[in-house]
């Protein structure tokens, strides 16, 4: 859409008892809106969030780009720096849009730099009709306690070299429980300043509005970018379906607990296969029980799976190794024992195995799955998952006889980002659906 098209006007918010000033655009035909909150120290003349606005006025988006504080608020750093209060501007900016007939049925959203970010994500948790965050450059950390309340999808935009505020960023991206996605520009710094790299950035934020503010159907890809899904269940229908070929066979499908078997149970339901599990538990590096250095899988002869590269890296001793394989043996036992109920496995010799998960991200603990079901001697393997990065999936094709994987996308950070509930599965959850699904069988032992 051409420039001419779009019809720009100078707007006065009121707010408390001031008036904020702002450039709305509206381009011809345009039934969305993105309002802008800028960072610390910048306003709505920033040259950056004025490209990145034009950028979207080109895709028919209308933006909204305003003073969040007046020259003398501003002058005050604490003003600069508190979340809450320019939350409550960007409210009543909302609040404004909707007193205005060209915008009041617009579907809106949210574009936040630096502490902006922070703001536009607080605001966000408070306005259910927002539909989408954009944040550039921010800091979202600074609203973490409000994270887990939002409820649009929120894209996180990063330069990689913007050492610091990338680690602020994973961390305020565990929190939140939306749909969600962090995309690291290589080479850029805070700013953005580098050739093509805020291009970049504004692609990113365009595509993003455009899947969630003119689609109605927001899950679905757009621009290249990879479905998220509403739910494991809704995963699990989809990935039935690139199964069907295997209904009416003489399958077993096989769940990782906890958070494979919702999915698995999706898929056994539309084969009409009975549903098993085998546990798996990752081995956790020293002081880092997050960070896997392996995997182990119990049995007669228990599998395990090493990092071996990060193992050398950060030195880990063969007595650490060894006590931490006997820990998660024992967890297993636990598992299993209490999933199980004294429910009998499912045998599994001479039979088409499915092995699901919700997802794979470095492939040790499916490796052991794997693995582990082989010793069972199934007629045939099969691997099969929503999500997983290309060359992980590359690497499992050794373990198994197929892999069946829907999305492979390439900038891969965790498999939560491709849900948006991405709820821990408790023990409970995994008990209900093996008794519902199996009220005879439920652990496969190897």
């Amino acid at each position: 859409m051409s420039r001419k098209n779009v019809r720009r006007e100078h707007v006065s918010i009121h707010s408390d008892s001031v008036s904020l000033e702002g450039e709305l655009a509206i381009p011809e035909g345009s039934t969305s809106v993105v309002l802008f909150a800028h960072g610390s120290g910048s306003s709505r003349l920033s040259p950056r969030n004025q490209f990145v606005a034009q950028t979207l006025q080109e895709a028919g988006i209308a933006t909204l780009l305003f003073d969040l504080l007046t020259d003398a608020e501003a002058a005050d750093r604490e003003n600069v720096f508190d979340i809450d209060f320019l939350a409550h501007r960007l409210k009543d900016a909302t609040r404004f849009l909707r007193t205005r007939a060209d915008c009041s049925g617009c579907t809106l959203g949210y574009f936040g730099a630096s502490t902006g970010a922070a703001a536009a994500l607080v605001a966000a948790a408070h306005e259910s009709e927002v539909r989408a965050v954009v944040s550039r450059g921010g800091r979202p950390d600074l609203a973490l306690r409000y994270l887990p309340k939002v409820t649009a999808p929120t894209l996180l935009i990063v330069g990689g070299m913007d050492y610091g505020v990338i680690e602020l960023n994973e961390k305020a991206y565990r929190v939140l429980r939306c749909e969600k996605s962090l995309r690291i520009v290589p080479g850029a710094t805070h700013l953005f300043e580098e050739a093509g790299k805020l291009e970049e950035a504004a692609r990113l934020a365009t595509e993003w509005f455009i899947r969630h503010l003119t689609s109605t159907q927001p899950i679905k890809p757009v621009f290249g970018l990879p479905t998220v899904y509403r739910n494991r269940e809704e995963a699990g229908r989809t990935l039935a379906s690139a199964l069907s070929s295997f209904k009416g066979t003489e399958v077993v499908v096989i769940g990782i607990p906890r958070g494979g078997l919702p999915v698995a149970r999706e898929v056994a339901d539309a084969l009409g296969a009975p549903l098993d599990i085998i546990v798996v538990r990752k081995l956790g590096a020293p002081g880092q029980p997050e960070l896997g250095i392996g995997a182990v899988v119990d049995g007669d002869h228990p599998r395990v799976i090493f990092n071996q590269g990060v193992i050398e890296q950060l030195g880990v001793s063969e007595e650490y190794l060894q006590g931490e394989i006997a820990k998660q043996l024992k967890e297993i036992k636990r598992r299993e024992t209490e999933y199980r109920g004294g429910r009998p496995p499912i045998a599994l010799g001479g039979k088409t195995v499915i092995v699901i998960d919700d997802g794979i991200a470095t492939g040790s603990s499916i490796r052991a799955a794997l693995r582990g079901v082989r010793r069972a001697k199934p007629k045939r393997l099969v691997l099969a998952v929503p999500v997983a990065p290309p060359e992980t999936c590359e690497a499992l094709r050794g373990d198994a006889d197929e892999v069946v994987c829907l999305e492979t996308p390439e900038d891969f950070f965790a498999v939560g980002q491709f849900y948006r509930d991405f709820h821990q599965v408790s023990d409970e959850e995994v008990k209900n659906i093996l008794a519902a699904k199996r009220p005879t069988e439920s652990v496969v032992h190897i």
